[in-house]
Parts: C-alpha cells; structure tokens; sequence
C-alpha cells in the first residue's frame, strides 16, 4: 500500500471519480472535496502529502485555494484544469502550484506527474538531512525552505526556490531544458520553455546583483541553465 494520501479537490464527478479509482487503484489513499473552502479545511484538517486542484471550483477560484494553502503549507500542488493559457499556468505556478496538467489528461501522464512529487518529497527529506548549501554569498536552508544571499533572505516564490534548488544540487552541472522541465515541471513539453524562461528571468532578479552579467546562472542558450560554483 502506498503511503501518501491525495487530496482530491474537484466539483467534476466523472472526473473525480476517475482520478479517485486511478488512485485507489495504484496504491494511494485518498480524500476528496468539491469546492476551494472545502480543499482548505481538508488540506488543513488531514495535512495530505499530495493535492490535485481543478481551477474552476463553484465558489472560490483555484489560484486564491493555492493562495490560503500556502500561507501554511507547503504541501505538492498539482493543478489539474481545462485552462490551458500560458497565462493561466503562469498564475497558478507564481501563486505556489509545484505542476500544472491540462484536460483532457491520460491516467499514464497523472501517474507520472505523481511520481515525480514523489521523488521530490522523498528528495526534500533526504537534502533536510544534509542541513544546508552553501556557494559565495549564497546559501540554502534545505530544513526550513529558505535561501539567502550576502545574509539577506530571498524572498522567492515556490516555484523559484524549486529551480534554485535543482540548480545548487547539480552545481557545475549544465541542466537541459527538457530535464529542469521534468523535474520541477513534470513534463518536457516545448511549449513549457517559455515558461521556465520567465521563471529562470525573476530568479535571477532576486540572486544577480547585475542580472545581465550573471555570477551564479549561466545560461547556455538552447540547451538549459548551469549554477557555477563560486571559489
């Protein structure tokens, strides 16, 4: 039996019951809600490991779900939503979703999606072991999802401490679009570049004292992004 619990937040039944059944059968525990204030008194009430979130609830809109959710938790949010604008996913991903997946999706995708989180759960254990990182003036406190430069916090959204993240554990290493994609985004689809490029652009904002002479992100332009080790 698998021992992450899903929290399932969407007003659809048929597709409710099908992202329910898909769990159930592959080993998850699972709790459900049909509206935005019953995700939050759920997701508050049974601290799940994993949320699945349609953006289109009757009474609140996801992205303010995501919004209340984070102010708390840092728990996995994956939205699951017919909304397939760059825009739309931009604001859930800013407003603090890890994932975005678009309906129609296949139960193969879902599945994939979640063993992503999984790994990235069973990851953020194992770097809150390894206390914290550190590279010139800037360090990462894994235990408390925090990063600083020069003492100063950074105040990062989710989604930009995920890309600092990956980065730092693989410094020195060049990471391609496709693999930052896959781990932070849970996907390699090329319409998502454009996407980690606006992320990867107000990351730098906040880390490089001149953005367009970059110290810690270089990028190597069509292939992806390398965090240098400062000496």
């Amino acid at each position: 039996m698998n021992k992450y619990q899903v929290l399932v937040v969407e007003d659809d039944m048929p597709i409710s019951n099908l992202i329910t059944t898909t769990l159930n059968s592959h080993g998850y525990r699972y709790i459900t809600a049909g509206t935005g204030e019953g995700a939050v008194m759920e997701a508050a009430s049974h601290n799940p490991d994993m949320i699945l979130l349609d953006l289109g609830l009757p009474d609140i809109d996801g992205v303010e779900v995501i919004r209340r959710i984070r102010s708390w938790s840092n728990v996995p949010i994956i939205v699951i939503s017919a909304r397939s604008e760059d825009s739309d996913k931009i604001d859930a991903l800013d407003a603090g979703a890890d994932d975005y997946l678009t309906k129609p999706f296949s139960v193969e995708e879902l599945l994939a999606r979640l063993r992503v989180v999984q790994r990235r759960l069973a990851l953020m254990q194992s770097t809150a072991r390894s206390s914290e990182y550190e590279n010139g003036q800037l360090r990462i406190d894994y235990a408390n999802r925090c990063a600083y430069l020069a003492g100063e916090e950074l105040r990062l959204t989710p989604m930009e401490y995920k890309l600092l993240c990956l980065l730092a554990q693989n410094t020195g290493k060049v990471l391609t679009h496709k693999y930052i994609l896959q781990n932070v985004w849970g996907s390699s689809l090329e319409t998502d570049v454009g996407s980690l490029r606006v992320f990867m652009a107000t990351l730098r904002k906040k880390l490089e004292k001149l953005p367009d002479s970059p110290q810690y992100i270089q990028t190597h332009i069509g292939v992806g992004y390398r965090m240098m080790k400062i000496e």
